[in-house]
């Protein structure tokens, strides 16, 4: 006992050193914020040496009672603030609070989380109770632009659509352009819910700066998010005036001014083109066909596993901000597997059915795939110049919403969309949509050939195979829409219907003989909330074989999509159906010509049922990667045919 006693008081004069010292740091430091807070009138943030110029804030003492609502600046001048005011200082004060550095934001993932709203409100300056009383007070007057003269919110503004909600806004009004641009390619004009917009009222400037932040916010959402709108280099560089114009406000909104500039510089530095956006899409799939045997006895497990690739680059062009020039590049090699191929041969050429939807073969050369340009007709429509490549489901609404996209729907081309979608030659054409949009009804009519480019008699754009389709489309509300579609399509010896699913015989490809068809589609789509959707569709061609013969094709098919399924933007779809089906000819000597048709029979032996499920799980925001199984129950609508299985681990990256 005697012996600790004696340590500690070795140690003690150690102890008390430190304790000095420490008090006296923490009292120097408590002495220097007390001076810093204490009678001074000004406040003083100086920035590191990342900001060019030092922010002083001069603050003041102010009753509410007392703020009146500031004026617009004319000319340059500008308009003190009510209850602070912001100079450049070219000299740092005696007594300074250093605020660390701040880079300006730049999002690991823009084309998802580069619109954040933590981005927009920046950090506040640091300040003392009083000027923190008082910014309140800017943002409480800042709201004011929301609600009337009295500060009532009955008066509250609405987001205007189309400038002609502005009832007191007429073309001859000089400013009726520039409002015209702000809503309809922004969306960041407001109107009062009486429809008016009184642009003679007085604004104030920190209004404006609101209303910039809004634009700001869009811009960034417009380049970010994807879609078909354009922002112009133009934009940029107003963008970058206002900002340089009202710095002071966009401060007193709570947003530090050189947060924005690198938001700015973000997306000059970002954007692919000033008129061109960058899109890509990469799938990486490994697949494998098992079985028993065809009604030959060849096995079908003669096929191995392959790993199989598709990437394409899409180059997305706006002139006017409203127009689209689309130019597609593809490469790929996916070949189908033995059984799904028209090729004749053992444990060959049994069934179109089951292809993926993805399969696309190049030998991984680089080609056009699509290329079309898209303009408005007003605000009726849209028309469409198809230069090459460009099928009926780039136009129109196949009504098989989240399972209509190659890279991210349904595993199998008769999963994503009818077959009657497919019929005839596609490539190069017009077509025109008129309707649709906010509107309930919306009509298609396309006319497009595969032969377009081939001067050749019997060919080119009117003499050769061609395809023309007319639908229209109700959709009565968001959840519910409904479509019939009419196809006539004409292609040339040889080729058939060309729909490239179902069975052998369903295409009616009679050598020598060109086939006319008339093609008749109904689809539906009902979304019971935005986590379910079921889909169905249903078809009929009456298909002519010029000089032999008539005969007829069914398909139908029905499709549940589960969104959000085990974590958010991942799904769980399931499709089922029978794929294109030949039900009957008129002539024994039409269905003996029939390539695919068993000797002696008029139509197919029996039917096919096609199964799939497939778990599409969002790995990341560019990441999809989705398993999935195809089952055939009786391929080629033949039951002799053992089923056939089809698994696919299908990954897409897209940027």
């Amino acid at each position: 006992m005697s012996t600790l006693f004696w340590k500690i008081l070795r140690l003690s004069p150690v102890l008390l050193g430190a304790s000095l010292f420490f008090c006296g740091s923490a009292y120097a430091q408590e002495n220097a914020s007390e001076q810093t807070v204490g009678n001074s009138t000004e406040v003083t943030v100086a920035p590191s040496t990342e900001l060019p110029q030092t922010l002083v804030i001069a603050s003041r003492t102010i009753a509410p009672q007392n703020i009146s609502e500031p004026t617009v600046a004319s000319g340059t001048d500008q308009a003190a603030l009510p209850e602070s005011t912001v100079e450049v200082s070219t000299q740092l004060p005696e007594i300074t609070q250093t605020q660390p550095s701040i880079s300006p934001v730049t999002p690991t993932d823009p084309s998802v989380n580069f619109n954040r709203a933590d981005s927009t409100l920046a950090q506040q300056v640091p300040a003392s109770d009083k000027t923190t009383a008082e910014s309140a007070e800017v943002l409480q007057q800042i709201q004011q632009y929301q609600e009337n003269d009295a500060g009532s919110p009955a008066e509250a503004l609405d987001q205007v659509t189309n400038v002609t909600q502005l009832s007191d806004v007429r073309p001859t009004d000089w400013a009726y352009e520039a409002l015209r641009s702000l809503v309809e390619r922004y969306g960041c004009i407001a109107g009062y819910p009486d429809g008016t917009f009184r642009g003679n009222r007085a604004m104030t400037r920190y209004e404006f700066a609101a209303g910039l932040n809004a634009c700001l916010q869009q811009i960034e959402r417009i380049i970010g998010g994807g879609g078909n709108e354009f922002a112009t280099k133009a934009d940029l560089e107003t963008l970058q005036r206002l900002v340089d114009e009202f710095r002071t406000e966009l401060t007193a909104l709570g947003g530090r001014v050189d947060q924005l500039e690198g938001r700015v510089a973000f997306l000059e530095d970002h954007q692919f083109s000033t008129t061109t956006k960058l899109r890509g899409e990469a799938i990486f799939a490994i697949s494998d066909l098992f079985g028993g045997q065809d009604r030959a006895g060849n096995d079908y497990a003669r096929d191995e596993t392959v790993f199989q690739d598709r990437v394409r680059l899409s180059f997305d062009t706006s002139f006017t901000g409203k127009d689209l020039l689309r130019t597609r590049l593809q490469a790929g090699n996916f070949n189908d597997f033995g059984p799904l191929t028209s090729s004749p041969g053992p444990g060959v050429g049994i069934t179109r059915e089951g292809r993926l939807g993805f399969a696309a073969d190049t030998g991984n050369s680089v080609e056009i795939d699509r290329l079309f340009y898209r303009f408005p007709l007003g605000n009726f429509g849209q028309a469409y110049l198809l230069a090459s490549g460009v099928p009926f489901e780039d136009i129109v609404d196949v009504v098989n919403p989240g399972l209509d996209s190659s890279g991210t729907g349904a595993l199998s081309r008769f999963g994503r969309f009818s077959p009657i979608y497919r019929m005839g030659g596609q490539g190069t054409g017009a077509a025109i949509t008129l309707g649709g949009g906010k509107r309930p009804l919306r009509f298609d009519a396309v006319y497009s050939t595969n032969e377009g480019s081939n001067p050749d008699e019997g060919a080119g754009l009117f003499d050769g195979n061609y395809s023309a389709l007319a639908q229209l489309t109700f959709k009565p509300f968001d959840a519910f829409k409904i479509a019939a579609t009419y196809v006539n399509s004409y292609t040339g010896s040889g080729i058939g219907l060309n729909h490239s699913t179902g069975s052998l015989a369903s295409n009616v490809r009679v050598n020598g003989s060109p086939v006319v068809g008339n093609s008749y589609g109904l689809e539906a789509s009902f979304a019971f909330s935005p986590q379910l959707i079921l889909s169905g569709w249903g078809a009929y061609t009456a298909a002519r074989v010029i000089g032999v013969g008539d005969a007829d094709v069914w398909t139908y098919g029905g499709t549940l999509s589960i969104n959000d399924f085990g974590k958010k933007g991942s799904s769980l779809g399931f499709v089922v159906g029978m794929e294109p089906k030949l039900t009957g000819t008129s002539s024994a000597v039409l269905a003996s010509g029939i390539g695919g048709l068993q000797a002696g029979r008029r139509s197919d032996r029996d039917t096919s049922l096609h199964l799939e499920g497939f778990y599409k799980f969002r790995l990341s925001p560019n990441i999809l990667i989705t398993p999935g199984v195809i089952w055939l129950t009786a391929p080629g609508h033949d039951s002799r045919n053992d089923d056939i299985f089809i698994g696919t681990l299908r990954t897409t990256f897209t940027f």
